[in-house]
């Protein structure tokens, strides 16, 4: 644990050898002698922690504290005092104050101190965080592909290397990348996100490096970009191919200096972010026709990913759907319905172009219309009207879910998409695969369990021996 602290006293030996003793112990201190300066510094840079004193000349420190809340800084403050009374204390507690520490201090309860006080803050922000996301922010997966995927990730999450993830809209980009961050060292670090599509061209700037008030029409008081609110954390740029021209120069200078400077300030901030970027475009067809710097392009595709669409990970549908069930009916407290295998299968004849979005959506719809447990029925007409004139994929295999138990008729379901696909890619064993979201091998393996002839002309998904 590090921690960069701001020491704010009037007295030159206190500064000295408060900022030896930290520096010593391995965090990095911030010195300066009076409010004024204290609340600029608290402007223009992060910390983890400021430890100042309560009597000083002109401004105390129970005036700082109230400077640092109404300018929305919430870095927590701890105070000391050789002059310590209960009704300082109080009020010091009162205006914010994490801790008060009396004068004079000891070493080991200093550090002690900011030690907690860093955990405490770092849970609390963590537990924001969680409270936020749970429920809301998991991968589910059980296809080969997705497997394949994940592996990727869990190797390049604990290095740097900037990740760019390709994707269709609705595929999950974000998860990806929370789920990147999640399983980092900066785990316990910020997750921040900007969409660069919905941001407008003049506002982005604002957005991601911050600006001081008045800076500009509308900046009625100062605003930390994304960069400064990812400090020791990620910043995910969704839709970077979408950044205008003009913005993607000054990202480039920040991304190699590691600095960002808000609007109207001059002073430049440094700032600790691992930058994780996606898009559902072509970045080097963008680059090929001037729309893209190939610089920038070179910083933040260091090692891409590639997301797969939900028409090529089918296998994972079952599992979605139980999850996205589950979620819904948790958030509306609303009693569990049943999905059955025949409503799953008539949910793998839609082609989901809104991929795993839309599909949250269509399971939301058919629990808000459901009067008993949801089929085949429920599902045609909670659809879209484009999805019933579309109607089932081009093959003459009729997909029925069977009779019998529920893990009979997952496997004569499985069995009827499998051949399904066979018969729509001409018993393409490598099309049919990638349809599937498998490896070919793997769909070999899957034919073999399911007494399917690969090469054999088609088959009655009921004709199992």
């Amino acid at each position: 644990m590090k921690a960069h602290i701001l020491i704010v006293d009037d007295e030159a030996n206190t500064l000295a050898s408060l900022a030896r003793a930290f520096r010593l112990a391995g965090h990095e201190a911030t010195v300066c002698d009076n409010a004024a300066r204290a609340l600029e510094l608290a402007r223009s840079q992060p910390f983890d922690l400021i430890l100042s004193d309560v009597v000083m000349p002109r401004r105390d420190g129970l005036a700082l504290l109230e400077d640092l809340k109404n300018a929305g800084i919430t870095t927590p403050v701890v105070m000391m005092s050789g002059q310590a009374h209960i009704e300082m204390a109080v009020r010091a507690t009162r205006l914010g104050a994490l801790d008060f520490l009396e004068k004079p201090l000891s070493t080991e309860k200093l550090l002690v101190t900011v030690e907690n006080a860093y955990k405490l803050t770092r849970l609390e922000h963590e537990n924001h965080d969680l409270r936020a996301r749970v429920g809301k922010h998991t991968l589910i997966y059980a296809s080969e592909i997705m497997r394949r995927l994940m592996a990727q990730i869990e190797r390049v999450a604990s290095s740097e290397s900037r990740v760019c993830i390709y994707g269709e809209t609705g595929t999950g980009k974000e998860l990806v990348a929370r789920t990147l961050h999640e399983k980092s060292p900066r785990a316990l670090g910020p997750f921040v996100t900007l969409n660069c599509a919905a941001v407008p061209a003049e506002l982005i700037e604002s957005e991601l490096f911050g600006h001081e008030k008045g800076s500009f029409t509308g900046a009625a008081q100062r605003h930390s970009g994304k960069f400064e609110q990812a400090h020791r954390g990620t910043l995910f740029l969704d839709e970077i191919g979408d950044m205008p021209l003009a913005m993607q120069a000054k990202l480039l200078r920040v991304l190699e200096e590691g600095e960002v400077e808000r609007i109207g300030s001059g002073k430049p901030t440094t700032v600790s972010v691992r930058v994780v970027v996606a898009t559902h475009r072509n970045l080097e067809q963008l680059v090929e026709s001037g729309a893209f710097r190939r610089d920038l392009y070179h910083r933040v595709v260091v090692f891409p990913v590639e997301l797969p669409p939900l028409r090529r990970r089918l296998e994972d549908l079952p599992a979605l759907i139980d999850h996205f069930a589950r979620q819904v009916s948790l958030q509306n407290g609303w009693k569990p319905v049943p999905i059955t295998p025949e409503a799953i299968a008539a949910l793998a004849f839609y082609p989901w172009p809104g991929n795993i979005r839309e599909l949250r959506n269509a399971v939301e719809r058919l629990l808000l219309l459901a009067d008993g447990p949801i089929d085949a029925e429920a599902v045609r007409l909670a659809l879209p009207i484009s999805a019933l004139k579309s109607g089932p994929p081009a093959s003459t295999t009729t997909i029925s879910p069977g009779q019998g138990p529920l893990a009979d008729r997952l496997l004569a379901y499985e069995r009827a998409v499998v051949l399904a696909e066979l018969d729509r890619h001409q018993r393409n064993m490598a099309r049919t695969a990638r349809a599937l979201g498998l490896e070919r091998s793997h769909l070999y393996k899957k034919c073999q369990q399911l007494n399917i002839d690969p090469q054999a002309e088609k088959q009655d998904p009921a004709d199992s021996t």
